[in-house]
């Protein structure tokens, strides 16, 4: 498990577009939340030890933020081969035992993963609609500010960036990066 860092990305560029097979059996892409105000794009998996301890946090944001007009997507963009933890059987048992209220999808060929400069799970990132109807970028760093001990947060960044959304105002730019394993690369 090597720690890495997220790196910043240009906040204001537009989300790229994917297609991507879900554990439910649906494909998803940009257009699954095309009535959403804001997406949530996690880059996660199933192995990471930082994605185990925040699986709760991004399961219960997903819950708390969809009925206000947010939506979440988890992306497992690991090498399923190397990493059988986080081969596709695997993700549908993991989200069904946890109880995922968002979509869960896999990254076959890590393209998604390239596109959107993630390197490390999770890897979050926030896209706003603008009046073009097109996803920005708001938002790309850690969930909260104790990724061990949920008792300890004190600090909800992401949330913050939603809520901001939400309320029409500017997400502030002041944004740590996330961290966690490093996307295990074919």
């Amino acid at each position: 498990m090597a720690l890495t860092y997220s790196v910043q990305e240009e906040l204001g560029k537009p989300a790229p577009d994917f297609s991507l097979q879900g554990v439910d059996g649906k494909t998803y892409s940009l257009a699954s939340f095309k009535d959403r105000r804001a997406l949530a794009v996690v880059f996660m998996c199933n192995h990471c030890p930082y994605v185990q301890a925040v699986r709760d946090r991004i399961n219960a944001l997903a819950r708390d933020y969809g009925p206000r007009g947010v939506g979440l997507i988890g992306i497992n963009p690991n090498d399923p081969v190397k990493y059988p933890d986080d081969d596709f059987e695997s993700m549908k048992l993991e989200a069904k035992r946890l109880g995922f209220v968002f979509p869960y999808v896999q990254d076959v060929t890590q393209e998604v993963a390239k596109a959107y400069g993630a390197v490390c799970t999770p890897d979050p990132y926030v896209y706003e609609r603008d009046a073009k109807g097109q996803l920005v970028l708001r938002y790309h760093g850690r969930i909260d500010d104790n990724w061990k001990e949920e008792a300890k947060v004190t600090r909800r960044e992401l949330a913050s960036a939603l809520d901001a959304i939400l309320s029409g105002k500017p997400v502030s730019s002041d944004q740590l990066p996330a961290m966690g394993c490093s996307i295990k690369w074919k």
